[in-house]
């Protein structure tokens, strides 16, 4: 797998998946697709799937190649689909095209496809080979492969913090430790997330808004907002219960909730105040979820870690000092001991600002 792939191969398919990437706030729950059709070296067709419903990536980019696709190779950063679902199946489309080469960085795991797409292409005559640039398509649809493989989105957990480590001062609060580069940073990363978690606390102590500020026209699909409230004691208030974004209360079986209250909530397992996160996470895999962003306090964010459900940390370092009676980024890890620590790797760092961007995830499970 992903060997005897040519010079061309590999930045054809580079190209495909930059192009998928530009679908990365509009696609949800579909993964991002990028195709580029190829006479040689020649591009004569390309594009990306945009939104769930409308056109795959093949299928675009074979209209814009129209009869120049015959005889050509196709490069997709997923593997072309073999079912009718809101639109037809794209491995038909590139059969009657013509195509005689499809070269797809990876398989999909979706029930419905999986391997059945090769199999049609390869049933036809099309030579298919599989697995060039498998790693960067993975990343870049690791939300789509969580809630397929796993069963659970991918989790990422956003905090600001100062260099030694605090989130908030000991009354709550936190307006602003991070700069503005790093506020509209975070907006990007909310734009891709297909919900956004936070606690009541959170609500009762920030208010967020928890919507998405692009600050420009770039369209995008606004994430959920899910608050967890075992007893719905933030239901009357916030600002998440604006109509810019939907709202997703989970509460315990045994919550009372207002009279009249007309909200989105749900039933998810609580003991002892605290969420089963995993049964959280399940819950929004089957509203068709695939990435969820935290942005809660060091009690919930500390939840996630301990239960080894947080996928990547998305950490923004400002350089202040807020003192030893600040809040922590995380609580309750239960580390005491060297040999319990977390081991975490740099998948990205960059500057925001006067701020530092750090994307780490855990180099084993946690």
């Amino acid at each position: 797998m992903g060997s005897g792939f040519s010079s061309t191969d590999h930045l054809l398919m580079a190209r495909a998946l930059r192009l998928a990437e530009r679908g990365v706030y509009t696609t949800k729950p579909n993964p991002m697709v990028g195709c580029v059709i190829a006479l040689g070296d020649e591009i004569v067709g390309e594009g990306f799937h945009q939104r769930a419903g409308e056109a795959h990536a093949e299928v675009l980019a074979l209209q814009a190649a129209g009869g120049r696709a015959y005889g050509a190779t196709a490069y997709v950063t997923l593997e072309p689909c073999a079912h009718t679902g809101r639109t037809g199946p794209c491995a038909d489309a590139l059969i009657a095209a013509g195509i005689t080469r499809v070269v797809a960085a990876m398989r999909d795991p979706f029930p419905q496809v999986d391997g059945a797409g090769f199999d049609k292409l390869r049933a036809a005559g099309i030579t298919v080979e599989s697995g060039l640039m498998e790693a960067q398509a993975r990343q870049l649809n690791r939300g789509f492969l969580s809630r397929v493989e796993c069963g659970r989105p991918w989790v990422r957990i956003k905090l600001g913090t100062s260099l030694d480590g605090r989130t908030a001062m000991a009354s709550g609060e936190s307006k602003w430790i991070t700069g503005e580069h790093s506020r509209l940073d975070v907006q990007k990363w909310r734009a891709r997330a297909g919900a956004i978690i936070t606690g009541a606390n959170t609500v009762l102590i920030d208010d967020p808004s928890l919507t998405v500020r692009l600050g420009d026209d770039t369209p995008f699909v606004p994430p959920l907002r899910v608050v967890l409230d075992p007893g719905l004691a933030t239901t009357a208030r916030g600002k998440v219960r604006d109509d810019l974004a939907p709202t997703l209360y989970l509460h315990a079986a045994d919550a009372k909730p207002p009279r009249d209250l007309q909200v989105d909530r749900a039933i998810a397992p609580v003991s002892g105040g605290r969420f089963d996160l995993e049964a959280v996470l399940k819950l929004l895999a089957a509203r068709d979820i695939n990435e969820v962003q935290v942005e809660a306090g060091a009690t919930l964010a500390g939840a996630f870690v301990a239960a080894g459900l947080a996928d990547e940390i998305l950490l923004y370092i400002a350089p202040v000092l807020l003192g030893e009676r600040a809040r922590p980024l995380f609580a309750g890890l239960g580390i005491d001991a060297m040999a319990q620590r977390a081991q975490l790797k740099v998948v990205d760092a960059r500057a925001m600002g006067e701020d530092q961007r750090l994307l780490l995830q855990p180099t084993s499970t946690w």
